[in-house]
């Protein structure tokens, strides 16, 4: 890097702290801290939903896949994401939409109150706010890995620094400042992607050309879907998971859904939110693709082949145009999920544990959510330089097999229990099937992976906690249904596809725990 790309870097940074501070004039209560209070257009819902899925592992752990295996990366990664979208879209982002409009809340949690019982909240609040530390912290390592190699700089630098600045315009702009941020990351990661796509493109002429370049050697088998660890069992269950981490299970981007002014607005945000993840990796996937024939990874996995490339082809300026692309996804990630967080301990957790907090004010209730995205960052901040320590090993094992290993278990009873289909599984399946996905997980990642030689397949790690939430969640639901007049009018509420009443921004009561009759039978 030199002086031009770093003028780039700090106007970027400079850019995003002032979309922070502007956005700290549209907050003036809880709603629009962690919802936008319904006000969110579609389109920008729909690119925020787009952008809070990426992070600099797409281009660290999700390059070395490329670097390694080609178009698999492509198959079992952003096109399940988009297809689980998709199917979301008419599924969940309606329903979500309503629990803002009709049951007034503003965590994805909240609701989980009503609809089973205090236990099965905050079972599922805590162990989601905890898998989401370890899934931050993979993204901070993986910019911070990336701007070493740039600048030299150590990880744990790059870690504070990347997280600082995320901390300012997050904290004080709340959700518009995350979306309206992620609405500049794209346009520049827009103008990045294309820059780096030309630039690969042009060097494939001593290659063979667009299509020639398959033939070369150093690509044999890099256009084939499916292979190594990446199989169709893997294929399978990654579309299983990102149907329910991408439509809310991981509540970052259930906040997207909840922002928009009605249930039609949230599925339309959605519906283009597919649309971008089927299109646009292609661009930002083809150079990685192409990386073996253009550069030698230093690194086992491959995992600074991305970095590697973009020095050697890029121009100064357009290279810290290309940097900034890596940190707008990561800041973009890792912004929305601190809002999450804060959501979802401000107004699940804090209340159960503190009597006090039940009587926060706005203003009490905003310097709460501020509070608690700052603490969030630095415990992620803080697990971050574990990143590579023998617990948690490289970044794309978190990422895959902790991340999505565990988030079946969590995301299963709050995703379902949206649904008339399983009004009957009540909190005794949600807890059961939370519970023993947990358990799946670690009987198979642990004692069973040291006892087969050669370890367990990873489609095999992420798949059958799954697999064991899913099918107990609808077993013990049928054995011992729960379901009563209140939890029916819950379901109904979010059900009913009438959404003339969700329209516009709705008001939100105090944190729960002050009340318990969100939703009677005969409604508010």
């Amino acid at each position: 890097m030199n002086s031009l790309d770093w003028a780039v870097l700090i106007g970027y940074f400079g850019i995003m702290v002032a979309i922070g501070i502007w956005s700290h004039k549209r907050v003036d209560n809880v709603s629009d801290f962690f919802t936008a209070g319904g006000k969110m257009p579609w389109w920008l819902s729909g690119i925020s939903h787009h952008m809070s899925g990426y992070s600099a592992v797409m281009f660290t752990g999700y390059a070395g896949i490329a670097y390694t295996y080609g178009v698999t990366s492509f198959i079992t990664w952003s096109f399940p994401i988009a297809l689980g979208i998709a199917i979301g879209s008419k599924l969940f982002a309606p329903r979500i939409n309503r629990l803002r409009g009709r049951l007034h809340v503003a965590s994805p949690l909240e609701y989980l109150k009503n609809r089973y019982n205090l236990k099965t909240q905050q079972a599922l609040a805590w162990s989601g706010m905890l898998l989401k530390i370890v899934d931050v912290a993979a993204k901070w390592a993986a910019i911070a890995t990336l701007l070493s190699v740039f600048t030299g700089i150590s990880i744990n630098q790059g870690i504070l620094i990347t997280g600082a600045i995320t901390a300012v315009y997050c904290t004080i702009g709340g959700l518009w400042a995350d979306a309206l941020t992620e609405l500049g990351q794209f346009i520049i990661q827009l103008f990045a992607g294309v820059a780096m796509f030309v630039a690969v493109v042009v060097k494939l002429g001593d290659h063979g050309g667009f299509f020639g370049v398959w033939d070369e050697p150093e690509l044999a088998g890099h256009g084939k879907p499916l292979v190594g660890p990446y199989g169709t069992i893997f294929l399978l269950a990654f579309l299983f998971i990102k149907l329910f981490e991408y439509n809310g299970g991981m509540l970052n981007q259930a906040q997207r859904y909840m922002a928009t002014a009605t249930p039609r607005e949230a599925a339309r945000s959605a519906r283009l939110s597919a649309i971008l993840w089927l299109v646009w990796p292609l661009v930002l996937f083809f150079p990685m693709w192409m990386s073996p024939l253009l550069v030698d990874a230093q690194k086992p996995d491959g995992s600074d082949s991305y970095a590697l490339m973009t020095e050697q082809l890029l121009p100064h300026g357009l290279l810290g145009l290309v940097i900034v692309g890596f940190f707008s996804h990561t800041m973009a990630m890792c912004s929305s999920d601190a809002n999450a967080i804060a959501a979802v301990f401000t107004r699940d957790v804090a209340p159960v544990i503190s009597s006090q907090a039940k009587r926060w004010n706005e203003r009490s209730g905003l310097i709460a959510a501020r509070l608690t995205t700052v603490i969030f960052l630095g415990l992620s901040m803080a697990v971050a330089t574990q990143v590579n320590s023998p617990a948690f090993k490289d970044i794309i094992t978190v990422v895959i097999k902790w991340v999505a290993g565990l988030m079946g278990p969590i995301a299963i009873p709050m995703m379902l229990g949206l649904l008339r289909t399983f009004r009957k599984s009540g909190p005794t399946a949600a807890l059961t099937s939370w519970s023993m996905g947990l358990f799946a997980f670690w009987l198979v990642n642990y004692p069973i992976n040291w006892a087969v030689e050669g370890g367990v397949p990873l489609e095999y790690q992420v798949s059958i906690p799954l697999a064991v939430s899913l099918i107990l969640y609808v077993l013990v639901g049928y054995l011992k249904p729960e379901d009563t007049p209140e939890r029916d009018a819950i379901i109904e509420k979010i059900n009913t596809d009438d959404d003339g009443d969700s329209a516009g921004a709705a008001a939100v009561p105090p944190p729960a725990g002050e009340t318990d009759n969100v939703v009677t039978p005969q409604g508010r």
